[in-house]
């Protein structure tokens, strides 16, 4: 049999390779598929576009509106946006819940890949604020180097296993990352040096992509024009959940009519999944959050709205 190539990881497959195998070993994922009608919601959405979006400054987006809107929903149902510990061996548990809300949001880069960053504080910006934050993050991903900014997430990760005592876990990925053909290259040189010299403030750095309090996927953005949902969705240890949100779509839904009368009518879906951990969480823990989304679908102003 003929090998047509070989490619081996880099740090951003390195990473994302060991979450993945520490998430799916480790946690047992429930998942739940919500497909709410926001046909209204959409309808006012483009008359909140086109009254503010012709103002100076960042567009407010569809994703701007429901990133808003999922962390007012998380609000009312703390309980999923916290972080879990759990020693298999003496079978204790933690859960500690936190009062803000750090957003892990996958983000598609220039070239093409993808970086999780953390949008933080979520719960106390307007919309305005958000589309602003965005609007930053794109701003600073534009002189950012992949490599250099998860290598040093990784590095400072592997310094706190060492101060916890996993010794060997830590040399193991140090002998991966430095050596032979799986070896991580990164900057050297005059381009390292200039790299460094460019302000923190210009680029994402290491407080950027700590582990936010709950990871909200817009998976949409990557299937728009396409059908089909999202069934599920890893969860980034310790946290205990992730929403995703998939793209819109044009589907047939039994509907009243103002008799009161059945009728199937073309409506507009956005589907979307929250996937828990089923070691902290039951699905009575996560209703009060769908709950809540529901309620924004079905009254598009309380999201919708110059103060929101």
């Amino acid at each position: 049999m003929a090998v047509k190539s070989v490619t081996r990881f880099g740090i951003q497959r390195k990473i994302v390779a060991n979450m993945t195998t520490e998430s799916w070993q480790n946690i047992p994922h429930v998942s739940y598929q919500y497909e709410p009608d926001v046909t209204k919601f959409m309808e006012e959405f483009k008359k909140f576009q086109e009254k503010h979006n012709s103002d100076d400054g960042p567009k407010i987006t569809l994703n701007a509106v429901l990133l808003k809107a999922i962390a007012e929903a998380i609000e009312n149902d703390p309980c999923i946006n916290a972080h879990f510990h759990f020693e298999k061996g003496l079978v204790r548990g933690k859960v500690t819940e936190f009062d803000h809300i750090d957003m892990s949001v996958p983000w598609i880069l220039p070239d093409g890949k993808m970086m999780t960053i953390t949008m933080k504080d979520m719960g106390n910006k307007t919309l305005k604020e958000i589309a602003e934050y965005q609007a930053d993050i794109n701003r600073r991903l534009e002189k950012t180097v992949l490599v250099e900014a998860l290598y040093s997430v990784s590095f400072h990760d592997t310094l706190e296993k060492l101060k916890k005592g996993h010794i060997i876990k830590a040399i193991k990925r140090i002998y991966g990352a430095n050596t032979g053909k799986h070896k991580i290259i990164r900057l050297k040189g005059a381009e390292k040096k200039a790299y460094k010299a460019i302000p923190d403030c210009d680029k994402i750095t290491r407080a950027d992509l700590k582990q936010g309090t709950i990871t909200v996927s817009n998976v949409g953005a990557d299937t728009r024009g396409l059908g089909g949902q999202i069934a599920m969705l890893m969860i980034i240890p310790p946290q205990v959940c992730v929403i995703g949100i998939g793209t819109l779509q044009r589907k047939p839904v039994v509907i009243k009519d103002e008799n009161g009368e059945e009728k199937i009518e073309i409506r507009t879906i956005l589907p979307m999944n929250i996937v828990f951990d089923h070691r902290v969480l039951d699905f009575g823990e996560v209703r009060p959050f769908l709950t809540k989304m529901e309620e924004f679908f079905k009254n598009p102003e309380l999201v919708l709205n110059e103060n929101a």
